[in-house]
């Protein structure tokens, strides 16, 4: 990033101010030197004594001194009124987007630290989302927090979404005082996880780059607001103008639209897996499929850690973490690898899995592995010829079934099941699939219905009418690593583009993302194919202050990007093949009673 310009060399650093108010002694915009001379700045809150005292840690774009209530109200007031014991116990002045609350940890001998990354809120410099750089001076946060006076030299990190999954990437660096770390909703493959589903570009990041970051850059004067608790402006003391806001940052979207494979940009963005060895405790929600599913689950399996714990939720993606059922989770998860509680962890079991029920409610229960070794692994042929998912193989009939690719596809559903069905963990899907153009993007979702032909939907982790599970995959990214492939997860290496032949089959192999849910007698399991993201067809799920589309089904995570999905080659017909040597046919986890 050596040709860019970095405005921050003449800036007016605020000065570092510290007061003691509601039972914490607070230290505002504290300076952190990094190795190029870039000064980030933190909010300290810690104990006011003379203790040493662990550190939970974040480093992350959303400008620490924007209040949570202000900057994503819609958010806030879903959570707060739907659960009063997020706000209990707190005056929530010092709530922001997505980090822990410090009065509801300070008191418990925590000290929290807040750092802006490097060009967003108060802190200077070139803005580039999850770089090397970025992830540097993450490092280079843990160590400067590892060794001051009121430290114990133990450091956790502690965070959702963006909070979590650049943890992932500092773990791989392996910082000498980081001690633990709590990943929640935090995708990891920057390529498989968040930028690329299937190989199909996500508009999400360019959309949130817009509406979260944009917003909140260093040097954005009022536009960015005031700090709520302490009056100053919350993007630092300078005021830049638009011009030079714009030559500070990167073209996010832009520059994600000009890697469409797995290459170094994306690998340069995502974890190395041996490399992580730090304790850690991963919590996935269910309902995040877009971002906040897959890559909590794949940390757990593939991280090196000897202490490793899964935690999977529903509801929506920041609430658990706000929830006394989260922070206690996260509290004793703490106590025990920053403060060598080891009681307060024994009972944990390394799986605990909050599997979901058709009414949104949920049943907490511990296991010991993921997938579960119980797992009856299931298949239900796709039948052509009634449109069913049958779990004995369908009738060798060579057929086919076209759709027009930009359409509603195709919809196969089981008989109303004898018996209540528990589905939880990854599933795939096995397809034989032409185009009449040279490439084809396929969206699956799998979907249950009640004994009355009702879909049933939850509050996922943001869209309020989220499907059981959905994959994705473009036709032309088939190739499978074989290394890492599963008969359960097909994992694709997406280091080259395979062109279709027009009108010629391929075998197809998708990835559905983990899922939990426990179907009742007489509800059914249906699978749809598509060429589209799914929509809800119940009415909107309305809009939240932080994202630019309506909810209909998949929240922000959409794959609308006409560069990327151009209508002569994503909009033609695509064909499905049946026959005796091209049984298509989805793999289901049913879980056996325990």
């Amino acid at each position: 990033m050596a040709d860019h310009r970095d405005i921050s060399s003449n800036q007016v650093l605020p000065p570092t101010r510290t007061e003691v108010r509601d039972g914490m002694r607070i230290d505002w915009d504290v300076a952190i030197s990094m190795d190029d001379g870039v000064v980030m700045r933190a909010d300290v809150f810690r104990p006011d004594d003379a203790d040493i005292h662990p550190v939970l840690l974040t480093y992350g774009p959303y400008a620490k001194g924007l209040a949570f209530q202000e900057g994503y109200p819609s958010a806030w007031n879903r959570m707060a009124e739907k659960h009063p014991d997020v706000t209990a116990g707190s005056t929530n002045a010092y709530q922001s987007w997505e980090v822990v609350d410090p009065e509801k940890w300070v008191p418990y001998g925590y000290v929290c630290v807040r750092v802006d990354s490097r060009g967003c809120g108060a802190s200077p410099g070139f803005v580039d989302h999850f770089s090397p750089r970025e992830t540097r001076d993450f490092y280079e946060c843990i160590e400067w927090a590892g060794v001051q006076a009121w430290s114990n030299g133990k450091v956790g990190l502690d965070g959702v979404s963006y909070y979590g999954m650049n943890q992932w990437q500092v773990a791989s660096l392996q910082p000498p005082h980081l001690a633990a770390m709590c990943i929640w909703e935090g995708a990891a493959d920057w390529y498989r996880d968040a930028t690329h589903h299937g190989g199909i570009l996500s508009t999400f990041w360019a959309n949130w780059f817009d509406m979260q970051v944009k917003t909140v850059q260093y040097g954005s004067g009022e536009r960015g607001r005031r700090s709520r608790v302490t009056g100053h402006l919350i993007c630092g003391p300078e005021v830049l103008s638009d011009a030079e806001l714009a030559a500070n940052r990167c073209d996010f979207g832009a520059d994600i639209r000009a890697h469409p494979l797995d290459d170094d940009y994306h690998k340069a963005r995502s974890p190395q897996w041996d490399k992580i060895t730090v304790p850690l405790l991963t919590a996935a929600n269910w309902g995040g499929q877009g971002l906040h599913t897959r890559g909590n689950f794949e940390g757990f399996v593939r991280a090196a850690s000897k202490h490793k714990y899964l935690e999977a939720h529903g509801i929506e993606h920041w609430t658990h973490f706000y929830t006394d059922y989260g922070r206690d989770l996260q509290r004793r998860f703490f106590d025990c690898y920053l403060k060598g509680d080891t009681k307060a962890w024994a009972d944990q079991p390394r799986v605990l899995l909050q599997v979901r029920a058709p009414d949104e409610t949920f049943s907490a229960r511990p296991e010991s592995e993921w997938p579960l070794a119980r797992t009856r692994w299931t298949k239900f042929y796709l039948d052509p010829t009634r449109g069913s998912l049958l779990t004995d193989a369908a009738t060798d009939v060579n057929t086919t079934i076209a759709f027009p690719a930009l359409g509603d596809g195709v919809t196969y559903i089981t008989p109303p099941l004898e018996h209540a069905t528990e589905i939880t963990g990854p599933s795939a899907l096995k397809l034989f699939v032409s185009s009449s153009t040279d490439d084809a993007d396929l969206f699956v979702v799998l979907r249950v219905f009640t004994a009355e032909m009702k879909e049933v939907v939850f509050q996922g982790a943001i869209d309020p009418h989220t499907p059981v599970g959905q994959g994705w995959l473009r036709a032309s990214h088939r190739k499978l690593d074989a290394a890492l492939s599963q008969p359960w997860r097909p994992y694709h290496a997406h280091d080259e583009k395979q062109p279709l032949t027009p009108g010629a089959p391929v075998e197809l192999d998708i990835e559905i993302l983990p899922t939990s849910i426990v179907v009742p007698s007489g509800g059914r399991i249906a699978l749809s194919v598509r060429g589209r993201d799914y929509e809800y067809g119940g009415g909107s799920g309305g809009k939240l202050s932080n994202f630019k589309n309506e909810l209909r089904g998949c929240g922000p995570f959409l794959h609308d990007d006409p560069l990327d999905r151009p209508v002569e080659t994503y909009g033609g017909t695509t064909t499905l093949h049946f026959d005796a040597g091209q049984r298509a046919y989805l793999l289901l986890p049913v879980i056996a009673s325990a």
